[in-house]
């Protein structure tokens, strides 16, 4: 008797521990004291981080505060103060995405709100993780295939949460968009796994030079090679990209036209079911470089030709009278600028290059008032490309007028298209340590210091590693570059910036000239320098760079040593 009441006890401890155990998988987690308190250090480490511009920009900082929200879930599981931290730890590293452009950022964010539908199927932030994921392939990974899944299941799992009027709205958006796609998106072998998208093909061109850029969904391998004249067949020469793993999207037209003297056409054709041919058919060419560059991908083709063009006039508006009275006429140059003139070292037309701009912003202030280096460097051009034709009679022309974003290949073959002498990249630095400061130019060469390749990687927009890897090919690169040309640029504008500022400021600093793989620099076929005008991390230099009289102090610098570097061409050049 002692025995069966023995099991029937044991009978009902077991159901219910099974009756709980079953209850709390699905009961709704609480709060408790501990996890409120915690919660708290990380909701305050968040604001604190979203009120400062300048936190904002450091990855550590976001990372903090991210890892203050998920010691919540790990240390109180159980706690409605854990599904938050997951949801709100998601948050940040989607925000964070689009300071830092990292995948692996959007990455972390979708596993994070999984985390939450799957630990928390009940709670109230469920249907939000799930909205959540669709928005992330929605609008930042542009995959509307996928979007439109994600919003589905919160259509399906959640109908009677508050996100799934949101997400049908998505979902009739994206069925018009998807169902417009249709065919096309069928018949193209994207489907195949592990494909990479060729985006789209661009180019500038003169009669002697063309860029050719080829856009890439992601990186990939590929393979160049130049085919000679096939007269039997009256094909011309070509050169031509085999492209690794990739296909072609429908929405590039090909042939392009190019007709430019030296390519008659760009085409792209899917060559093999996993690789892409790009086509150029040239009519006349002295050289070729064919590089990559990183966030985004692309392929980089430079093309030169060997015709010669007739001499350019000078801009100067004020001809020389002779001797004789009556008669005007340009007086014949004498030796030095003769020599010059023939070696094709004369300076008459300047490219500026206001860095940035349009929705790259470059680095920013966002304290009383927002500064923001596209800004900056925008009206210091301006300034600077006025004094340049007061003073030197020269013409400058400027890569953009307004705040439009230009992609940094696109300004190198700016200046290389309207044939500029000089190209002047304009930017504004910044540092995780506020008392940094300091004015500092660089001309385009292998990196020789770690901060150096810091600001490389910074105006470039992209990883330490792609610097790294990008130095390895830049060797072939600059061959044929005016790195020596540069350089002495370089060391004048330097010169003269802080000569002429330190007349009339205290603690300017000259941090010297450097050398780093700078992208906008990469191809110019003319001296190039990039110049960094101060730090807008540091509070006197970005009170002096929000400063018009600072600017115009800071163009005249830039102009004396122009002037310079002018004066020592033709010193060198007449033997003096």
């Amino acid at each position: 008797m002692r025995k069966k009441f023995l099991h029937k006890q044991a009978f009902l401890l077991f159901a219910l521990l099974v009756f709980f155990l079953a209850g709390a998988s699905t009961a709704l987690p609480k709060s408790t004291s501990a996890a409120k308190s915690l919660m708290l250090k990380a909701d305050t480490c968040r604001k604190a981080l979203y009120r400062s511009g300048k936190k904002m920009r450091y990855r550590h900082n976001w990372l903090n505060c991210i890892n203050k929200y998920l010691r919540v879930a790990k240390r109180y599981p159980g706690s409605d103060e854990a599904a938050w931290s997951l949801y709100r730890s998601a948050r940040m590293f989607t925000k964070l995405y689009r300071y830092s452009g990292k995948e692996q950022d959007l990455d972390e964010a979708i596993d994070l709100y999984r985390k939450v539908i799957g630990k928390y199927p009940k709670h109230r932030l469920a249907d939000d993780a799930q909205y959540r994921i669709g928005e992330i392939y929605l609008i930042e990974k542009k995959d509307y295939s996928h979007a439109y899944v994600e919003f589905l299941k919160v259509d399906i799992k959640f109908p009677k949460g508050d996100m799934r009027p949101k997400a049908r709205s998505k979902l009739k958006k994206l069925a018009a968009i998807l169902n417009k796609r249709g065919h096309r998106e069928k018949a193209a072998p994207s489907k195949a796994k592990g494909l990479v998208k060729v985006e789209n093909i661009r180019h500038w061109s003169t009669p002697t030079y063309t860029r050719v850029v080829i856009d890439l969904e992601r990186p990939t391998k590929f393979e160049f090679h130049l085919l000679k004249e096939d007269r039997k067949h009256k094909k011309p020469r070509r050169l031509y990209l085999d492209l690794k793993n990739t296909y072609v999207s429908s929405e590039i037209d090909s042939p392009i036209q190019i007709m430019d003297g030296l390519l008659r056409s760009a085409r792209a054709a899917q060559y093999t079911k996993n690789s892409v041919r790009v086509v150029l058919d040239i009519k006349n060419i002295e050289g070729y470089k064919v590089f990559h560059l990183y966030d985004p991908f692309r392929i980089v083709v430079d093309v030169r030709g060997s015709k010669k063009e007739p001499e350019q006039k000078s801009v100067s508006k004020l001809p020389e009278r002779s001797v004789r009275k009556g008669i005007r006429k340009v007086k014949k140059p004498d030796n030095k600028i003769s020599l010059a003139r023939q070696l094709g070292l004369n300076v008459r037309r300047i490219v500026i290059d206001p860095g940035h701009g349009g929705k790259d912003p470059g680095c920013f202030y966002s304290g009383s008032g927002k500064i923001r280096e596209k800004d900056i460097t925008l009206r210091l051009a301006k300034i600077l490309a006025r004094k340049i034709e007061q003073k030197l009679h020269c013409q400058a022309i400027l890569t953009r007028q307004k705040d439009v974003f230009l992609p940094l290949e696109k300004r190198t073959a700016f200046a290389n298209v309207k044939k500029a002498d000089l190209f002047i990249s304009l930017h504004v630095n910044a540092h995780k340590q506020r008392g940094v400061h300091g004015l500092e130019t660089y001309f385009l060469n292998m990196a020789t210091d770690e901060r150096a390749v810091l600001v490389a990687a910074r105006e470039n927009a992209t990883s330490r590693k792609n610097i790294s890897d990008l130095q390895k090919i830049l060797n072939d690169l600059i061959l044929n570059t005016k790195i020596n040309e540069s350089s002495r640029l370089a060391y004048d504008v330097e010169k003269g910036m802080v000569g002429k500022l330190k007349k009339k400021y205290r603690n300017v600093k000259e941090l010297g000239v450097k050398q780093a793989p700078f992208y906008v620099l990469i191809g110019a076929e003319m001296p190039a320098v990039l110049v960094e005008t101060g730090f807008i991390t540091n509070p006197m230099e970005r009170r002096r760079l929000a400063s018009t009289r600072y600017l115009e102090n800071l163009a005249d610098g830039i102009v004396s040593g122009i002037s310079s570097y002018i004066n020592s061409i033709n010193r060198t050049y007449s033997g003096g």
